[in-house]
């Protein structure tokens, strides 16, 4: 799968790789079969895992569950080790810059496009899918130029959230 086509795909269901808020740890385990690092927080009131590309933050309770899911694409610029590495454990290929164009122009081909948000979030613009929880940052400056960063209409990150409810 090409890195495009699985952001349309995350942009338009709101899962990744499957998975949506409230996935346990083990089932992030069984799909994710790449190196990360883990943190918990104090007392363990919460756990964050970094899979380089992806991140996850984690709930407790009687087991973890997934609170949020965040795609960190300007991490690709640096280099294209990182994208090497999830293409091999993910099978999903990704190139060092991903523009907004290109996401929208594969969005425009799948099916179900949600309506996007667009707000301006100093120096970045974020489109924001409600019927699916998704948020894509997107560079919004005339002066950044690509390099080891993401220039200027380039994708920063997709975030998966969770909507507020009141109890």
């Amino acid at each position: 799968m090409t890195g495009v086509e699985f952001l349309a795909s995350f942009v338009t269901t709101g899962e990744l790789h499957g998975l949506r808020i409230g996935a346990t740890l083990d089932e992030i385990d069984r799909a994710f079969r790449h190196p990360f690092v883990a943190v918990v927080g104090d007392e363990g009131q919460w756990l964050r895992r970094d899979y380089g590309l992806v991140e996850f933050a984690f709930n407790p309770g009687p087991e973890w569950v997934m609170a949020t899911a965040s795609v960190q694409l300007h991490r690709l610029a640096s280099g294209d080790g990182l994208a090497r590495a999830w293409a091999r454990s993910m099978g999903v290929g990704f190139p060092r810059y991903t523009s907004w164009k290109e996401a929208g122009d594969a969005l425009s081909r799948t099916g179900g496009v949600p309506e996007l948000k667009v707000t301006d979030q100093g120096g970045f613009l974020q489109y924001r899918a409600a019927s699916s929880n998704v948020s894509v940052l997107v560079v919004d400056g005339e002066g950044e130029e690509r390099g080891y960063r993401v220039g200027n209409g380039d994708v920063w990150s997709l975030e998966l959230w969770a909507p507020f409810r009141n109890a």
